[in-house]
């Protein structure tokens, strides 16, 4: 044998085709309801899925569309995700690899010294060889498919981790954009309670000066003053919350954020696409990255049972080499007089093993059962966070409406209350009582208006959208 024939023999061997011991691969089936548990309107088959709204379709003011932006660029948690897909791409890389023989070139030199016994003249003898050449070592055959299904499980795995950097995109942009409106929330409370201060030291200095010329009682002045220093602790308690909830976006965004984006602005003014097309859940939940991600995982291990079964069968792998030795080194190049070669098959059948490779298939088999329970766990809560969504976004849009027709009618009762106070028909406590109502109505409007938003938003995310 040449070298002409060495190569295209081991290239030759990479073209039998392997059988596969890999189970067929059969997608569970999804453990919840077809339908979803409250009737949801936008499910028109002309309009798009929700995975396909990119969020920038979905968050229309600029600000949030600029933290949204600077946030895919240097959030932390999406770089690791990142590279840990650069990460499974080059283990799938390393792992196909051994679907081709490694070809090697090689040379070496070595000198050496025989003794009088063993020269055959008698006489001690120092010898030089020369040697170079291509070979390949210990190429497995891929005959019963253990290397494919390996490769398989690789790629599988590489695709999962890619499904899960889209999961991890989709999370960080929903959590930008509630963190947003926590803040704007905040700032607007923060804003409420100094004016409800001022008016409320206003109307405290007011009454003080009247107990000081005898017009009041101490009882006026005590009252008072309970709703100033309450108003005070209120203000201390938002400016701190206004201050994390910076440092929150600022977590999220990776970086200093610019104080332009962080200006105040009315919840009301946030621009959102306030319907999104719900679907089934058979379409709608297989959407989602994470789901997807569990899929490939457990493609990944239903193809390691595939590479525990090859292992019961004969292993057989090849080792050749061509090239050139030659004692002298302006021969070794020589046609005809220095070529050397070398082909050496072995086959290894497993006898004995102490029940490591029948161990070894109950454990992929028990992986792949495990795959299966957590992609069946992650459909039913894809389920669940959906029909939650659902739910308390009729809820939300029916008590944000309530508490605006309270707010509405809280604010008529303090103007009859002051009136009446006025003219000496309701005692300073009714009035104190109608003033505190207010300012809870008004706090509880804008944390559920924000609750409202947070609420769609949580529904772009639970169907899939926020990736794209």
């Amino acid at each position: 044998m040449n070298t002409k024939l060495l190569l295209p023999l081991c290239l030759a061997a990479t073209t039998l085709t392997a059988c596969s011991f890999a189970p067929a691969y059969v997608r569970p089936t999804a453990p919840v309801s077809t339908q979803w548990p409250v009737a949801s309107t936008g499910q028109d088959g002309e309009q798009p899925r929700t995975i396909d709204i990119g969020w920038r379709s979905m968050f229309m003011s600029p600000k949030l569309q600029r933290l949204i932006e600077e946030a895919l660029a240097n959030n932390r948690d999406l770089r690791i995700a990142t590279l840990n897909i650069e990460a499974a791409r080059n283990t799938w890389r390393i792992q196909r690899s051994a679907l081709l023989p490694s070809i090697n070139a090689s040379g070496s030199f070595s000198r050496q010294e025989v003794s009088k016994s063993r020269s055959g003249t008698g006489q001690a003898e120092i010898t030089s060889t020369y040697t170079a050449g291509i070979g390949t070592t210990a190429y497995e055959l891929d005959l019963f498919g253990r290397v494919r299904s390996l490769n398989n499980s690789a790629i599988n795995k590489y695709l999962a981790t890619e499904e899960g950097r889209k999961a991890a995109q989709t999370s960080l942009v929903a959590e930008v954009a509630n963190a947003y409106l926590t803040c704007l929330a905040d700032i607007e409370l923060l804003r409420l309670t100094e004016s409800t201060l001022k008016t409320r030291q206003d109307a405290y200095d007011l009454i003080k000066r009247s107990f000081d010329l005898g017009a009041k009682s101490r009882l006026d002045v005590a009252q008072s003053a309970m709703l100033v220093e309450s108003a005070r602790a209120n203000r201390a308690q938002y400016q701190r919350r206004v201050e994390q909830d910076r440092n929150a976006l600022t977590l999220l965004v990776g970086k200093e954020i610019d104080p332009k984006l962080l200006e105040s602005q009315p919840l009301a003014d946030v621009e959102m696409l306030e319907r999104l097309p719900v679907g089934i859940p058979s379409v709608v939940l297989l959407d989602r990255p994470d789901i997807r991600q569990a899929e490939y995982a457990l493609k990944a291990e239903n193809a390691n049972i595939g590479a525990a079964r090859a292992s019961f069968f004969p292993g057989i792998s090849l080792t050749g080499s061509a090239g050139y030795a030659s004692t002298s080194l302006s021969d070794l190049f020589v046609s005809g007089s220095s070529s050397v070669w070398s082909f050496a098959p072995q086959v290894t059948l497993p006898i004995f093993q102490g029940g490591r490779l029948r161990s070894n298939l109950k454990l992929a088999e028990t992986n792949r059962d495990i795959a299966v329970t957590r992609y069946e766990k992650a459909v039913q809560t894809a389920f669940r966070e959906v029909a939650d969504a659902l739910v308390a976004r009729v809820a939300f849009t029916e008590q944000w409406h309530a508490q605006q027709a309270l707010v509405k009618e809280s604010d008529q009762a303090l103007t009859i209350t002051k009136a009446r106070y006025d003219y000496g028909i309701d005692s300073h406590f009714a009035l104190l009582d109608a003033q505190r109502s207010l300012f809870e109505a008004q706090q509880n409007e804008i944390l559920i208006h924000q609750q409202t938003l947070a609420n769609l938003i949580d529904l772009y995310k639970a169907l899939g959208g926020g990736w794209q």
